[in-house]
């Protein structure tokens, strides 16, 4: 990180690590693992940004009902209240959820992740009780920690209609009411949108200071952002009964994601003007491609780098038109295990051999490195 110029660092607390019964007795020994880790950080001089929950649940919590529970809401804070008193002290940037759509539907809904269910019931509560969760989370890091700076992060698309069709721009309504309102609106004081409870016919287990605690003040909002998604109505398939649509002559990534940087510039002045967030950091941008290293041990990517250029661009944009950008983390640092894709797909800057665990900074890494000296260069002039 210091060769590549990075000045903070986005890493996630494991819950089970530090609470490996999701309550009850501390594990000192994973608490020490993040302790060192802050520290080796701030020795190098890179700034902590610490996610406390990017979708590892304690498997007893899970046997227990997991996230459809409203107990894990509550053991969530306690937890949060047992890394921030320990971490506080060094620590300022706090994310409560990372992506807590991708853990309610991608793993209650559509079961491709854990705990990999699919009953839209169960989902629907588990989103409630991950909000409430974050909502009590924030309450408990600024009451270990009175100097935080608290966010959420959402995994948020840009949705487009496949046609004309009142179908097809209704569904349009749907998909981004679930992937961007749903999780946008409460945790700005708006509570559920109407539109989608009415959608997806759960009644959500609310209960007297809920909404409230779930819009908890937000120091910023955290926006990972990868692909757009277009789609048509599909009345018979699962909510929110839409289909994704292929777009003809639009390049993908390894993941088959489509590129489009206009997204991400479209979601950050959409923040901006819809809920006002008081600062946004982008927390998760970035591609996988099939990387080679080549003969000399080098790794060059040059589709990466177009698209890293392409999204910082974008971003930048979005900046001068009143954005009130604060940072950007690229995904990943490092080549990394990908949840169901397992080590398949590489996102990193750094190209990890898994067998020799050698790594070695790809031309992305270069190229993000140049560009963070020439930016910090240009706003030193300025200063």
């Amino acid at each position: 990180m210091r060769q590549l110029g990075a000045n903070a660092y986005r890493l996630s607390v494991a819950w089970p690590r530090v609470l490996p019964g999701g309550d009850g007795p501390v594990n000192p020994k994973g608490l020490a693992f993040y302790d060192e880790l802050v520290d080796g950080l701030l020795e190098a001089g890179i700034t902590p940004s610490v996610t406390l929950y990017h979708w590892d649940l304690p498997q007893a919590l899970q046997d227990r009902g997991g996230w459809p529970e409203r107990e894990t809401a509550e053991h969530f804070a306690a937890y949060a209240s047992v890394v921030a008193e320990r971490l506080g002290d060094r620590v300022t940037h706090w994310t409560t959820l990372n992506e807590p759509s991708c853990s309610a539907w991608i793993g209650h809904l559509e079961g491709k992740m854990a705990p990999g269910w699919t009953d839209l019931t169960a989902a629907v509560r588990a989103s409630y009780h991950l909000l409430l969760g974050h909502g009590l989370a924030a309450q408990a890091i600024r009451a270990a920690a009175p100097d935080a700076q608290v966010g959420i992060v959402n995994n948020l698309s840009t949705v487009y209609p496949a046609s004309d069709r009142d179908e097809d721009v209704q569904a349009a309504r749907r998909q981004d009411g679930h992937v961007n309102r749903w999780w946008l609106d409460p945790t700005h004081g708006r509570g559920f949108p109407a539109d989608m409870v009415e959608t997806y016919g759960v009644e959500l287990p609310e209960q007297p200071g809920d909404l409230a605690t779930i819009a908890a003040p937000l120091d910023w909002l955290g926006l990972n952002y990868y692909f757009p998604a277009t789609v048509a109505d599909d009345p018979d398939g699962p909510a929110p009964y839409t289909r994704a649509v292929r777009r003809l002559g639009v390049p993908r990534t390894g993941m088959d994601w489509e590129i489009d940087a206009s997204g991400i510039e479209t979601l950050l002045l959409r923040l901006t003007e819809e809920y006002g967030p008081r600062r946004i950091y982008v927390t998760e941008n970035g591609s996988s491609f099939p990387d080679v290293v080549r003969p000399d041990g080098t790794v060059d990517d040059p589709e990466r780098q177009d698209y890293l250029v392409q999204h910082l661009a974008a971003c930048a944009s979005a900046a001068r038109k009143g954005a009130p950008l604060a940072g950007y983390f690229a995904w990943s640092l490092l080549d990394n295990f990908e949840w169901a894709y397992g080590y398949d797909k590489r996102f990193g800057l750094v190209h990890v051999d898994y067998d020799t665990q050698v790594r070695t900074i790809k031309g992305s890494g270069h190229r993000y490195a140049d560009i963070i000296r020439d930016h910090r260069s240009r706003a030193q002039r300025a200063a």
